[in-house]
């Protein structure tokens, strides 16, 4: 599976260019997943639900499942996956959306803001094959794309991972 990261600062538009690619991927007939690193705890069940219910009592994994989707939810213990390891509980897709993750290495295209006054992650992560920016970056080694054009950034990607579509691979 081709993986593309989107990394930068809190703040910098990673997750609204994530949301604005998977549309222009999937209609190039593109299967899509996304994996999203959280600096924070999370939980995507509520309390007073059954599955909250067996999680609180203990459980080390509980299956949500129905007709329209399902969930595991896995109880790390303060152990955080090793991405390798994230990866491989996809399901096989062409391409996987990486928000986060910014110190593992895969490629990645950073969106940077110059106007957050943070730096750029650019000149300390070699993983990173291009910029998304919204301004011009004068002295930088890589592709800078237009973060406000997703659809310019989109072909931008299909040319340089290069991603085979389906009728490409029939």
């Amino acid at each position: 599976m081709k993986t593309l990261g989107l990394a930068g600062w809190s703040g910098s538009g990673k997750t609204t260019l994530l949301v604005a690619l998977l549309p222009l991927f999937r209609a190039q007939g593109l299967t899509v997943s996304t994996i999203k690193h959280a600096h924070h705890g999370f939980d995507l069940d509520r309390p007073g639900k059954d599955s909250f219910r067996h999680r609180a009592a203990g459980a080390h994994e509980v299956l949500v499942a129905s007709a329209a989707r399902w969930a595991l939810l896995h109880e790390n213990a303060g152990e955080e996956m090793d991405f390798a390891a994230l990866l491989a509980r996809l399901s096989p897709v062409d391409l996987v959306l990486v928000e986060g993750f910014k110190r593992t290495p895969y490629p990645k295209i950073e969106v940077f803001r110059p106007a957050l006054g943070k730096p750029p992650l650019w000149p300390e992560v070699p993983e990173i094959i291009a910029v998304a920016c919204d301004a011009a970056l004068p002295g930088c080694d890589r592709p800078v794309l237009p973060l406000n054009a997703p659809s310019v950034i989109a072909g931008w990607v299909a040319r340089h991972l290069p991603l085979a579509t389906p009728a490409q691979s029939a």
